[in-house]
């Protein structure tokens, strides 16, 4: 018991030294969009393309914050209206008019989804197609989704950084809201663990195979997706993000592509979560496709986190109970470790550093999201999102 207490200390110990040690350096959330690239002698045409199903809540305010985008060259969005039920496109198209720039929008409507498609992918799809015919100079394809808020220099900053650096696709990890109580001690990690999953340096690397997105704003060449292949061979991808960016840097210019992942205070979500479940849902929804839906992944997974996250806090919350000294300064020491690599997080995020020391907590949480998008796959529902069930798309695939 003592020997083994002691071991499991250690390896949490040596996990949280490699991580902040040789990890890309990734707890740092210093990878940020800056506003000082060189300005370009032309500034290239982009077309913004939104997928929206059922956004009538979220939509007007991220379409202002795109119709009203400071940008000196050509600009122009469209609107996917994905099959919704609700007055998505209405709440749109007032938007525009009530910032006087009705004719920066285009709303369409997405067609009938084809098997093997997923809704949002599909719904991409149809508005670069749109794209494709009414700008055919487009220079760049903005994917933003509809419940994102820009910053009116926010597309300038992205084209100046893509111009300047030569970047095949720019990403941002949007600001996630930090309002109510389950945002301020989820929404965080959830950005911490991302920074973990996918070091921002190494992804920013174009020696090396790391490739990562965040779907909520993805400046794209138009050159560099044609050369990828597009969207269809990413048709029924539920992390679709990180597959495009993928597929980008294997089929970029000269046998690989240039991509930029960063952090931004520049584009904010504005879709609330006001309690656990709407987060819940967010994370299950695809945690268990993070694992490529095998076992062995997900119950190495669950012993990582166990190890890192939890063993550490309990070996000193419980010392009483197990007296092993060693143990407990081991554990005390990972605890640490693991609250300074989180505090540049909730610095950016601006919450109280007190928090550090709920971050085994909310690992906890999204261990049970885990286990429970794994339930979910395996009963068929698996990646449920506005009614439509991710599974369904993968078989149709399949015959």
């Amino acid at each position: 018991m003592e020997a083994s207490l002691i071991g499991l200390a250690g390896i949490s110990l040596i996990t949280w030294l490699y991580l902040l040690c040789c990890r890309g350096g990734f707890w740092r959330a210093d990878t940020m969009l800056g506003g000082h690239a060189p300005t370009p002698p032309i500034w290239p045409e982009v077309v913004a393309v939104v997928p929206a199903r059922n956004e009538f809540d979220v939509i007007g305010r991220a379409m202002a914050s795109l119709i009203k985008q400071d940008y000196p060259g050509p600009f122009s969005v469209i609107l996917v209206d994905d099959h919704s039920s609700d007055n998505t496109s209405l709440e749109a198209e007032e938007a525009a008019n009530s910032a006087g720039r009705a004719g920066r929008l285009t709303i369409i409507p997405a067609g009938p989804l084809p098997p093997g498609w997923t809704g949002k992918i599909w719904a991409l799809q149809e508005g670069l197609a749109h794209s494709e015919r009414a700008a055919t100079e487009a220079r760049y394809i903005w994917f933003t989704d509809a419940d994102i808020k820009h910053d009116e220099n926010n597309l300038r900053r992205l084209v100046a950084k893509a111009e300047h650096e030569g970047h095949d696709l720019v990403s941002l990890m949007v600001m996630l809201p930090c309002h109510h109580l389950w945002e301020r001690l989820l929404l965080p990690p959830f950005v911490f663990f991302f920074q973990m999953l996918y070091p921002f340096s190494r992804v920013n690397d174009s020696g090396r195979s790391d490739a990562a997105a965040a779907g909520g704003c993805v400046l794209l060449r138009a050159d560099a997706l044609r050369r990828s292949g597009g969207l269809e061979p990413i048709r029924n991808e539920l992390i679709d993000d990180c597959a495009l960016a993928r597929r980008i840097k294997d089929k970029g210019r000269s046998g690989g592509g240039q991509i930029w992942l960063g952090l931004t205070r520049s584009a904010w979500s504005i879709r609330s979560f006001l309690d656990l479940a709407g987060i819940w849902h967010m994370v299950a929804r695809t945690a268990y496709t993070q694992l490529r839906h095998s076992p062995p992944l997900l119950a190495g997974t669950l012993l990582g986190m166990l190890i890192t996250y939890l063993l550490p806090p309990l070996a000193v919350l419980v010392y009483p109970w197990h007296g092993q000294a060693v143990a407990g300064l081991m554990g005390l020491l990972s605890w640490a470790l693991m609250a300074a690599a989180f505090r540049p997080t909730l610095r950016l995020y601006r919450q109280p550093l007190s928090f550090t020391l709920l971050l085994p907590f909310a690992a906890l949480l999204y261990a049970l999201m885990t286990i429970h998008s794994a339930f979910a796959h395996i009963s068929g529902r698996g990646g449920a999102w506005k009614d439509r069930t991710w599974e369904r798309f993968e078989e149709a695939d399949k015959t």
